[in-house]
């Protein structure tokens, strides 16, 4: 009887509010501004990506491992911003600020799922640059399409089952301080702070996420360049040199924008008080910029990529003709 009336009480303590209000910026005038910046982004992310993944499709000379990995890195680019920045501009410059218990949970999903994506897919393609500079006789054997397609979906699955792990174990927060989320998005963080029963499982959790996905691939990353080093270094010509670290600096660049502002925003908030203004900023242009801005980069600094582009262009313009042709033989 007594663990009836106990299971009895614990349910009516348990709170699962019907829904959650997204609160964004505080006091801040003008913000739909910049919101109306995002929005842009996300026109410019959208063109950008979906133009180098129709640039690999169609170039036979990209049909390689490494630009299978390319493509993912798009892809994910461009199904993270989208899982964000739409539903963000609904909920700020449309004020449809509350949003469903159920939908909160599958827009934190999306989110970190993909941003989790983009950080697994640029270890995917240090990989391919490491074993390019260190094994050049071998790279072809090495980095087959079948493996970079095997690589792909272990991501997937790993990335998946972490983030669903931590996304369902929030349904085991009693959320009764408040139902107003002091973030951009239904952010883990924010969310979890709102819970009066424990919350270290969540923490810890969200830890050990962030830990594998995102500063474990970046420490890998740093180990295959400090390889990528060694071996350069001893290659006696120059010129040889230049131009293997020339296909490194496209890579170089992505790692940069991606992990200096993810990193620097988080190491920040553990060594001083951040506003959560400056926070939201922080985080959603972290979240923003690389995607737009990575299609940019392996369009304007890799060879391949603009070589396709030429020869496709050429290749239209040759088709074309014997249509204009035909249309002027036609009214003649």
């Amino acid at each position: 009887m007594s663990s009836k009336q106990s299971n009895s009480s614990a349910n009516v303590t348990f709170v699962r509010p019907a829904t959650f209000f997204i609160n964004g910026f505080f006091n801040i005038p003008h913000a739909k501004y910049y919101y109306v910046f995002l929005s842009l982004v996300y026109v410019v992310t959208v063109l950008g990506n979906s133009f180098i993944m129709c640039i690999i499709y169609l170039a036979r000379r990209l049909h390689t491992a490494k630009y299978i990995a390319v493509f993912h890195l798009a892809f994910s680019d461009l199904c993270g911003s989208s899982a964000l920045i739409p539903k963000l501009i609904d909920i700020f410059l449309f004020e449809h600020q509350d949003i469903s218990y159920e939908a909160c949970l599958a827009n934190m999903f999306f989110v970190f799922h993909f941003m989790n994506l983009q950080s697994l897919t640029l270890l995917v393609l240090a990989y391919d640059r490491l074993v390019a500079i260190c094994f050049p006789l071998r790279y072809h054997a090495i980095v087959t399409k079948p493996a970079m397609f095997l690589i792909i979906g272990v991501m997937w699955i790993f990335s998946v089952t972490f983030i669903a792990s931590m996304v369902s174990l929030i349904t085991r927060l009693s959320i009764c301080r408040s139902n107003v989320v002091n973030s951009y998005f239904c952010d883990h963080g924010p969310i979890c702070r709102l819970a009066c029963n424990d919350n270290s499982i969540n923490i810890i959790i969200a830890n050990i996420c962030f830990g594998l996905l995102v500063c474990m691939p970046l420490i890998l990353i740093i180990v295959s360049y400090f390889c990528i080093a060694l071996v350069l270094i001893k290659i006696a010509q120059g010129a040889d040199r230049i131009k293997a670290m020339k296909t490194c600096t496209s890579h170089f660049m992505l790692v940069a924008i991606f992990y200096v502002p993810l990193l620097g925003i988080n190491i920040a908030a553990l060594a001083t008080f951040i506003h959560p203004n400056a926070r939201i900023i922080n985080n959603s242009l972290t979240q923003t910029i690389p995607p737009m801005l990575n299609p940019i980069i392996y369009t304007l600094k890799t060879e391949e990529v603009m070589q396709s582009i030429k020869e496709l262009s050429k290749r239209k313009k040759v088709n074309t003709r014997p249509l204009q042709s035909k249309r002027l033989n036609t009214k003649g």
